[in-house]
């Protein structure tokens, strides 16, 4: 049986006693029903874009990620774009929707915010979850007072029918999924036409051609963990609810006090490398919007809430640890994603004393989502140093269309 409640835990931010009489009691309760061991690591990633859009992020991920194209779901409303790395990864469904005027529940949370609306079908819908008894698991769930969707709701919105899931999160708007496969078997979803893209499979071969030319095909490692971004009062109660739908324990959370924010993991309770099953990072004001005209306190996490709402942030892309010519690995891959376009909201943070270094890149013009690199040094294990993500946290609030 695994235990959740027995793992160290780091960082120095201070929690609730509400969270923390919870967390215990969540945690213990989620091993005694066995959904901790029914419920595995992270299979895919929901992404969706805008009509006409597909291509060029399938060729920006593929130039910046290891992702390859891997075949094109067509089905009445939307084409759904697989992207793989290999089976011990998550797997990218990225969904265009046909009609620019289709409107549906995950449109309707991009209205209600400024920034949010300007690309109204543009947003990470969340994460495909394994699990050995699906439909045990959501009754389960659902036993718990968390809603999924129907077979039927499923159809309309046109999302796989072999996968059970949930209704947005009030916290982060995002949903969590549930599919089973064979142990060792393919990942298949079912849902519509299965093509190769002719258009797609151009693109992607273009990007890797490049990443081979420029060296850093090989540098490029998988997935190391997705950061969300919620609103303060919504901290702890986004923690509490992605733990009770998932496998994932209570890494820590770190207060990054001159950003007036704080960083919060979760990991998942096998102790499975990153690369299988990405970390789950929140991070949230510390203190909410209508009281800083009082104290006049930074507040990047916030207003990028308050603009996009809750959601996905960035995904962090690991770098393979080395050195080249006297340059580290994470540059070498930085100034080669330059070369080709590509902007970065600073130069690299951190240095190999401090374990880490990491750098933001812009934001995508196609899923508003930013790719963050990170290279770690030796057996650093750690997501982050104080000031690193103090730096990136301040970059990414000067972002334009964040500060306004």
């Amino acid at each position: 049986m695994l235990y959740s409640t027995n793992m160290p835990r780091l960082g120095d931010k201070q929690n609730s006693d509400f969270f923390e009489d919870y967390l215990q009691r969540l945690l213990a309760e989620r091993d005694r029903s066995g959904l901790t061991e029914m419920i595995g690591g992270i299979e895919a990633l929901m992404i969706s874009v805008e009509p006409g859009n597909s291509i060029e992020y399938i060729a920006e991920l593929a130039l910046m990620t290891p992702y390859q194209y891997l075949v094109t779901l067509d089905s009445d409303k939307h084409l759904t774009h697989v992207l793989r790395i290999d089976m011990n990864s998550p797997d990218i469904l990225l969904r265009e929707i046909k009609n620019s005027s289709y409107d549906d529940i995950f449109s309707g949370l991009n209205d209600l915010y400024p920034v949010g609306v300007q690309k109204p079908h543009s947003r990470y819908l969340g994460e495909i979850l394994l699990a050995t008894n699906r439909h045990e698991v959501v009754a389960l769930q659902q036993q718990r007072e968390f809603r999924f969707f129907s077979v039927g709701q499923l159809a309309e919105l046109d999302l796989p029918l072999n996968v059970s899931i949930s209704k947005p999160s009030p916290y982060t708007q995002n949903v969590v999924g549930y599919m089973e496969r064979p142990l060792n078997g393919i990942r298949v979803y079912q849902h519509g036409e299965c093509m190769v893209l002719s258009a797609a499979q151009a693109a992607n071969d273009r990007s890797k051609e490049i990443q081979e030319r420029l060296g850093i095909k090989q540098l490029i490692l998988p997935i190391d963990h997705l950061a969300t971004r919620v609103y303060s009062q919504n901290r702890e109660a986004a923690l509490l609810e992605y733990l009770a739908l998932s496998s994932y324990y209570y890494w820590g959370s770190y207060d990054i006090k001159d950003q007036n924010s704080s960083t919060n993991v979760t990991k998942n309770i096998r102790q499975m490398p990153e690369s299988n099953s990405p970390a789950k990072v929140f991070t949230a004001n510390n203190y909410p919007y209508c009281v800083n005209h009082l104290d006049k306190l930074p507040s990047p996490t916030e207003n990028f809430v308050r603009n996009y709402g809750p959601r996905l942030h960035h995904m962090a892309v690991a770098v393979k640890d080395g050195q080249s010519y006297g340059r580290e690995n994470i540059d070498i891959v930085v100034d080669a994603i330059v070369s080709q376009g590509k902007g970065f909201l600073l130069d690299t943070v951190g240095s190999r004393e401090e374990g880490m270094k990491q750098i933001f890149s812009s934001a995508s013009d196609f899923s508003s989502l930013i790719i963050e690199y990170v290279q770690r040094f030796g057996d650093f294990q750690g997501f982050f140093t104080r000031d690193n993500v103090a730096q990136l946290t301040y970059a990414a609030g000067q972002e334009e269309g964040v500060k306004n």
